[in-house]
């Protein structure tokens, strides 16, 4: 039995993976969704104020609270697009890094303070 994977013409699997694409591209979109809402949340007193679910942990409950919905909502959006499509992970994994990159380099204290 072999294992390998039937590949189309243009590099594309045979077998959908858009449920894949849908989970990687919104990790990157969650991720920067945490840099963002971190950057709000330190240079606004009122949104560190709003973002203060629990008080113990001050703004960060809030931050990764909002970013797990915002995640969550362009998981379920993006699977539900491209649930059994076929599509090339190639560029959606570029995206996905960019954006990961991006929100590490936006929480990195001298970089973060600039903006």
């Amino acid at each position: 039995m072999s294992t390998q994977t039937a590949i189309s013409r243009d590099n594309v699997p045979a077998f959908p993976n858009g449920s894949a694409a849908a989970a990687i591209l919104s990790a990157g979109i969650g991720s920067l969704a945490v840099a963002l809402l971190t950057i709000v949340a330190d240079q606004s007193a009122s949104a560190k104020n709003l973002l203060s679910i629990y008080k113990p942990t001050g703004a960060l409950s809030g931050v990764t609270t909002f970013a797990i919905l915002v995640w969550f909502v362009v998981w379920a959006v993006l699977e539900w697009r491209w649930r059994g499509r076929n599509l090339s992970l190639k560029r959606i994994d570029t995206i996905a890094f960019v954006l990961l990159v991006l929100s590490l380099l936006a929480t990195f204290p001298p970089l973060g303070d600039l903006l």
